[in-house]
């Protein structure tokens, strides 16, 4: 007979491997609310800063991007794209415009007003959570940018105007 041999066996072992991995299943579900809550809070951040960044744009150019480098463009080029390139080369200081968290599976979405004076814009994002607190108290824009329904709350449209 065996004295003093010490150890685990394999069964205390793949106890303790299945126990392990319950736990880390249960904490990754439950992290899954608030994942979505912060993208949700970036996306609404995000927006705030591409509107400073608008502000700078409109206080160099006299209006809002519908083209590139301070050239009025037409309504046609108005898209995040072309309001990212515009920003990033209108020498105001901005060196990059953020994405959504999930990109490309979702996105920004830019656009000015239909009236086409460019002295007005709206920016929307779809947020995770349809409960969002910001639904709250949130009134459409009176316009939407293309390829967005700035008033589908139900979906988590979301858009901030001027």
């Amino acid at each position: 007979m065996m004295r003093g041999a010490k150890g685990f066996t394999l069964i205390e072992m793949l106890i303790v491997v299945a126990i392990i991995a319950i736990l880390a299943s249960i904490i990754i579900v439950g992290l899954g609310p608030a994942q979505q809550s912060g993208r949700d809070a970036r996306r609404i951040s995000d927006l705030q800063s591409i509107q400073n960044g608008l502000e700078l744009y409109y206080q160099k150019c006299g209006f809002y991007p519908g083209g590139a480098n301070c050239t009025k463009g037409s309504n046609s080029t108005d898209n995040y794209a072309s309001m990212k390139q515009a920003l990033i080369g209108s020498s105001i200081g901005i060196n990059a415009i953020p994405q959504d968290p999930s990109y490309p599976a979702r996105q920004y979405y830019y656009g000015t007003d239909p009236a086409g004076d460019e002295s007005s814009y709206v920016l929307g994002a779809q947020l995770e959570n349809v409960n969002n607190s910001v639904f709250t108290t949130y009134t459409p824009p009176p316009f939407s940018p293309s390829g967005f329904d700035c008033t589908a709350t139900s979906t988590g449209n979301y858009c901030v105007s001027l």
